[in-house]
């Protein structure tokens, strides 16, 4: 069996996600390879994309004839993708991605895409050219959707928070017509471009995103499973605890409150609502630890230790085994690694109640869930821990992991999809 997987770039959770399927897939003998739009690290059979120019249309040809022709007399002064720039940098920085369906690759010209028996698209955004790959691909096709950009307007959330007000609450958003009317168009796009197409399942990660597809008026026709991403038990797995804070060189007499400082800025992360909740705690006894690349956001606190980017997964297993609990404060989320990875290590989580966080973290079992998404609730939420969750039973917390979240289940439960849909079969849904 011959299966590509597609992806934009290699790095990112999304990629990392599908990088770890990959090293899975070889392992069980399958010969998988991973094609990108950007590389920058090198592993084995994953290949960069070789930019080929689509081949344009007689239509697309006469199109670009007329538009030079009323440029030149002064008729035609915006460029299409000028609009798209232009609505890119005017939108709140404070919201996720956002990506247009239309790109300038064919990756049905790659040779990968040729040789190969079955395709498998996870996080394709400014890669995937939809009207080109659905109109000519004839391979059957796995879709892992990590976020909501497959089936929305353009946003890979469709957030409804944007920023916190003063008392700690997220606040609503406001959506412009400019950026209905866009999502209106994409949505269009998306839809023509799927129009017919049958030979397409789609995987979500957790229930959330499972029933999130279910309410598309227009994907809800296609079959899909839920298979959770997996990782690597022989690497994430618990630690010493002080071992590994002599290690990181975290104090060994403090509660330490582990949590990723990437993309600060941006609501749906919920970083704004962890640092008010940990001003409102000013207890001594806690250290807040940071891991990744926005560390400064909370620099001049003495009670704050910030790791810095981690790229090595040893070293990022010692960092969850040293804390006594790991905090993802997101508003909105699919399955978070950082979770799976953190359950595999044995520490507990604490999160909002929100997405594939759900079906992750099991309240007093092995992590806590907030009552409701504010601040003051989320301050609650980690005392209620400090004070009682010192009893959760780290080994358990990772042998329930392992039955769900180990590569060798995922890799396991794909191979079984990827069989089913080149034999032709119904697989049935949950």
């Amino acid at each position: 069996m011959k299966v590509l997987l597609v992806n934009t770039f290699d790095s990112g959770g999304a990629a990392n996600a599908c990088l770890r399927l990959h090293a899975g897939l070889l392992r069980a003998g399958v010969q998988s390879k991973v094609l990108l739009r950007e590389q920058q690290k090198k592993t084995h059979q994953v290949f960069v994309y070789q930019p080929q120019p689509k081949r344009k249309t007689k239509n697309q040809k006469f199109i670009t004839k007329i538009k030079s022709l009323l440029k030149r007399f002064g008729i035609l002064h915006v460029d299409p993708n000028d609009k798209k720039v232009q609505f890119l940098k005017e939108r709140d920085t404070r919201l996720e991605y956002f990506s247009f369906p239309d790109t300038p690759f064919d990756i049905t010209n790659s040779p990968l895409y040729q040789e190969a028996d079955i395709i498998h698209l996870h996080w394709v955004a400014e890669f995937l050219d939809f009207e080109t790959f659905f109109r000519k691909n004839t391979k059957p096709v796995v879709w892992t959707f990590h976020d909501m950009n497959p089936f929305s307007g353009g946003e890979h959330y469709e957030e409804t928070y944007l920023g916190m007000n003063e008392d700690g609450f997220p606040m609503d958003r406001m959506v412009s017509k400019e950026e209905q009317s866009i999502f209106k168009k994409n949505t269009a796009l998306k839809q023509r471009a799927l129009k017919g197409v049958a030979n397409l399942h789609i995987v979500t990660l957790c229930r959330w995103m499972y029933n999130e597809v279910g309410k598309n008026s227009f994907f809800q026709r296609y079959p899909r499973s839920i298979i959770p991403n997996g990782i690597d038990s022989s690497v994430f797995k618990n630690r010493d605890r002080s071992d590994a804070r002599k290690l990181l060189n975290l104090p060994l007499d403090k509660k330490v409150i582990l949590f990723v400082a990437d993309s600060v800025d941006k609501t749906r992360k919920g970083f704004a609502f962890l640092q008010k909740a940990f001003d409102l705690m000013d207890d001594e006894k806690i250290i807040l630890c940071s891991i990744g690349g926005q560390a400064q956001a909370m620099t001049g606190n003495n009670q704050y230790i910030a790791l810095g980017r981690i790229e090595d997964e040893i070293t990022m297993s010692h960092a969850y085994s040293a804390a006594d609990v790991f905090v993802i404060p997101s508003l909105m989320d699919n399955l978070p690694n950082t979770v799976l990875e953190s359950l595999m290590c044995g520490t507990p989580v604490i999160g909002f109640p929100v997405g594939g966080i759900v079906d992750m973290v099991q309240h007093g079992k092995n992590g806590y869930l907030t009552k409701e998404k504010n601040a003051e609730s989320l301050r609650r939420t980690i005392v209620q821990f400090l004070n009682e969750g010192q009893n959760l039973n780290r080994e358990q917390i990772r042998n329930e992991a392992m039955h769900t979240y180990d590569q060798n289940v995922q890799v396991e439960n794909h191979l079984q999809l990827y069989n089913t849909l080149l034999g032709k079969k119904q697989i049935t849904t949950p």
